[in-house]
């Protein structure tokens, strides 16, 4: 059965253009901050440690913080902003100077975007502070006061006792100044809320009964010390006030009932920790049904219990401030994705929890909007949400929750500019990537759209920038219609049997994949296929890879992909054959690493200018060697994610083509140019990184997985009959059998160190979206199966153990020595099929048969040529 979401089919992708929209509704909602706290005169910020932005540590904790991966983003961020090195101290010197320099600019860009404040000004040393409506001249709305309970108790209680009262009716006069207050704050319109802290005072089980002698043996007790009553700390006295806040507005003949907000989790060492959790307030929440009460600051780490109490009680909100910026990334979207599990968004708020430094106010509010943009566009993408029900979310727990809670009567209006910058690791609209990505570059003339088809031959459609403008500009989509039978096509353009020219695929580009080049005046980018309607294409190579780390997130894992390029640089035949002919070059003693490949100065000031194209594209090389073959040699690129190391992959290969071509030269992938020398492969360098951390139980059960399944996969990452021409033993190949071992490269599986792997068994032929979308799923199904690594540590060639040794080592099964055995094995393994797809392994071995027999009708020569012609 389909399911509806917020308007939108929930199994249909949503298209760039809505993500946009979700994007800018987060960046551009007004921000309601409904519990912030003032900030501080400038001549007592000296007095507070600028450190504390960012975690709740006092004293000789606070120092052991610089260690926090909380401060590490925040220290990050800020000098972003501020423009300096990412050194704390250069960050403090920088703010220092702002105070000096610029303090009412800089106070007015921290609070940028910020429709409001409520404002708790409960705090100790009040005189340190600015009063609340001081900071209406940084927000848009006037702001607002929120009343501390236990400050204004502590007010009255040592008004009393420093005029000496000691009667046995003190407690009454209390009481009746008490009510008083509150029944004023009930009625000032500047009030429009209370807050209590007996979280940090004698926690959250807060007694409904009231025991008059048990707070009149606690108001004696302060009654006879002879010092100022500041805090008031005593069970019953604490409960008591708290509890008659809440009938009080519970009764209040007002037309809306006024919240109270009470601390709950994440707090100092004052706290009471094991009482500070929510759950403890059911019998207090139960009693006052009419009484409004907001759960602050997530109620860290008991968020998913103020998410149940919001979702159960009508009279509930959450609110998911202060872990903004006191967690770090994770913990933060982890916060955001455990309320929204239960609690619906109606009754989710959001502060800053603000407080003494303006900085406070900047890093949450980038914060929220960087996780609230990944979470977010993270189910809109998958289609757990509807676009347009995102964006009702962004607005409700930004602004309109706490505009009807409060009562504030606000106009929502966008933030037409914020001028906060933007962190990096933020979920950027195609707009915003694409001017980025143009600053201090000319213009282009073309824009390159990429896809990676069954053949893994490059295609790609180009549109002039001018129209790819007007089509941005204009608010239209710059996905291009393809036949469907783009993916069903062999590198001649002919059609594999069942396949017509009917029916159209959206080919939508990923702006995050821009890079200049191959050529001067064009830009590129690699694209997803889509249906007409948004919804995905199971037989998209790209998103096959995507699903893949998408499942690895689902499990805990992240992964990093690196590939080394092996390739040849063919030379023309000048002398002999047809024009546009390209040959081997002689063997002049080229060798592995040897220095003399470099000889040639043609040769390396083409290798040179690869480097450097590709470094000023921001693809920065590791290492480049001559490789054993003649005119071989191998370009190492950098670990990147998944997605993003298979499009830099195919971005290089490009790059490369194109240089060669210039120079003169013609590079080729071809898995065996040179059937005497050593073949050409794309080993792919795997490392795996989980959340419950990088364990042998975690990374074992993953390889396992990949080696329970590699006759099947041995379809994908060597694709095509000349593939097999490589596969030998003995030749630093990875050998012919299903194996592992620890710095073994006549392994299929070479282990590095730890979590990092590598593939041997794949060329320049496979297309690296489909492989490693294969490779990594494989692995992902060991995880979930927690299989087990029952091949062991081989230690030498392969080929060369016994029979006994086979046994021992579990070293049973060769890899197929055909293409047409390994489409048998792949579609034999029914789980590899299941998770790939029926749909995509029947497309896959159709074109795959199509391409055997296509090639087959060859002769060695022609075969060769081929092959040359096009990898």
């Amino acid at each position: 059965m389909d399911s509806w979401v917020g308007g939108s089919k929930s199994n249909a992708r949503a298209t760039p253009a809505q993500i946009e929209k979700v994007v800018h509704a987060i960046r551009h909602t007004p921000i309601v901050d409904n519990h912030a706290h003032p900030l501080l005169k400038p001549d007592y910020m000296g007095k507070y440690p600028l450190l504390s932005i960012t975690t709740e540590a006092s004293g000789d904790a606070i120092d052991d913080h610089l260690t926090s991966l909380a401060h590490l983003r925040a220290v990050k961020q800020l000098s972003g902003i501020l423009n300096c090195k990412p050194t704390w101290e250069d960050v403090v010197s920088a703010i220092e100077q702002k105070r000096i320099e610029e303090p009412e600019d800089w106070t007015a860009q921290c609070l940028d975007g910020i429709e409001t404040l409520l404002v708790d000004d409960g705090l100790d040393n009040e005189e340190e502070a600015y009063d609340y409506s001081w900071h209406d001249d940084y927000t848009r709305s006037r702001c607002k006061r929120i009343v501390r309970i236990e400050t204004v108790a502590a007010a009255i209680i040592e008004r009393h006792r420093a005029a000496g009262k000691k009667s046995a009716d003190v407690f009454a006069e209390i009481a009746l100044d008490f009510d008083a207050y509150i029944k004023e704050a009930v009625e000032d319109a500047e009030v429009v809320g209370f807050k209590s802290v007996i979280c940090y005072r004698t926690g959250l089980d807060i007694g409904i009964g009231f025991s008059r002698d048990s707070c009149v043996e606690g108001l004696n007790s302060i009654m006879a010390q002879d010092t100022p009553f500041k805090r008031l700390q005593h069970k019953s006295l604490n409960d008591y006030f708290v509890t008659r806040t809440a009938y009080i507005v519970s009764e209040s003949d007002t037309r809306f009932k006024k919240p109270i907000q009470f601390h709950t989790g994440l707090g100092d060492n004052d706290i009471h920790l094991a009482k500070s959790s929510p759950s403890h307030m059911q019998d207090f929440i139960r009693a006052f049904p009419k009484t409004p009460i907001v759960l602050l600051h997530a109620s860290y780490p008991f968020t998913r219990e103020a998410g149940y109490l919001a979702c159960v009680y009508p009279n509930v909100w959450a609110d998911i401030g202060e872990i903004f910026p006191f967690l770090n990334r994770d913990g933060q979207e982890r916060a955001v994705r455990q309320v929204l599990e239960l609690c619906p968004w109606s009754k989710i708020l959001w502060s800053t929890d603000g407080h003494w430094f303006p900085e406070t106010y900047l890093l949450a509010t980038i914060q929220i909007k960087e996780v609230l943009e990944s979470v977010l566009v993270s189910y809109v993408r998958n289609g757990e949400m509807g676009w347009k029900a995102a964006i009702e979310l962004v607005r409700d727990i930004l602004f309109r929750n706490s505009n009807r809670l409060y009562h504030l009567e606000l106009k929502f209006e966008e933030i037409e500019d914020v001028s906060a910058p933007l962190s990096p690791d933020k979920y950027y609209s195609d707009v915003e990537l694409l001017e980025n990505f143009l600053k201090g570059r000319e213009l282009p003339d073309f824009v390159r759209i990429y896809w990676n088809d069954f053949t893994a031959t490059p295609r790609m459609r180009m549109v002039p920038f001018r129209k790819f403008m007007t089509l941005l500009d204009e608010g239209k989509s710059t996905a291009i219609t393809l036949t469907k039978a783009a993916l069903g096509l062999l590198q001649n353009d002919t059609a594999i049997p069942g396949i017509s020219a009917t029916g159209e695929y959206r080919l939508h580009p990923d702006f995050s994949s821009l890079k200049t080049g191959p050529i001067r005046g064009h830009i590129s980018m690699h694209g997803d296929f889509r249906e007409k309607d948004g919804s995905q294409v199971n037989l998209c190579p790209r998103s096959l890879l995507e699903r893949a780390v998408e499942s690895g997130a689902q499990n805990g894992l992240k992964f990093l992909l690196g590939f080394e390029i092996e390739f040849v640089l063919l030379r023309p035949a000048t002398d002999i054959g047809p024009p546009n002919r390209f040959v081997l070059s002689e063997n002049d003693g080229h060798a592995w690493s040897v220095s003399r490949a470099f000889a040639d100065q043609r040769v390396s000031d083409l290798l040179g200018e690869m480097v450097g194209a590709l470094a000023d594209m921001g693809i920065h090389v590791e290492q480049l060697h001559a490789e054993s073959g003649t005119g071989q040699f191998e370009l190492v690129l950098p670990p990147l994610p998944p997605v993003e190391a298979v499009d830099t992959l195919l971005h290089t290969r490009e790059v490369m083509y194109a240089l060669a071509t210039n120079a003169g030269y013609r590079m080729t992938l071809h898995p065996k140019p040179n059937p005497i020398t050593c073949g050409t492969a794309s080993h792919a360098h795997i490392s795996i990184a989980s959340s419950n951390g990088t364990k042998p139980a975690v990374y074992e059960s993953f390889y396992a997985g990949i080696l329970k399944h590699m006759r099947g996969l041995t379809a994908l990452t060597y694709s095509n009959p000349t593939s097999y021409e490589r596969l030998k033993d003995g030749a630093w190949a990875g050998g012919r059998w299903v194996a592992w071992g620890t710095q073994n490269r006549e392994t299929a599986l070479r282990k590095i160190e730890d979590s990092h792997w590598e593939l041997k068994i794949m060329d320049g032929l496979a297309n690296p979206y489909l492989a490693m979308g294969a490779v990594l799923l494989a692995g992902i199904s060991g995880v979930e199966a927690k299989q087990d690594l029952i091949w062991r540590d081989c230690e030498v060639d392969p080929a060369d153990l016994t029979e006994n040794d086979r046994k021992e080592l579990h070293v049973t099964e060769m890899l197929p020595g055909s293409v047409e055995k390994a489409l048998e094995a792949l579609k034999a393994d029914d789980t590899l099929v299941d998770i790939l797809s029926e749909e995509l392994v029947e497309r896959y071995v159709a074109v795959k048969e199509a391409e055997v027999s296509l090639i087959g009708k060859l002769n060695e020569e022609e075969r060769w040529q081929w092959i040359t012609e096009r990898y």
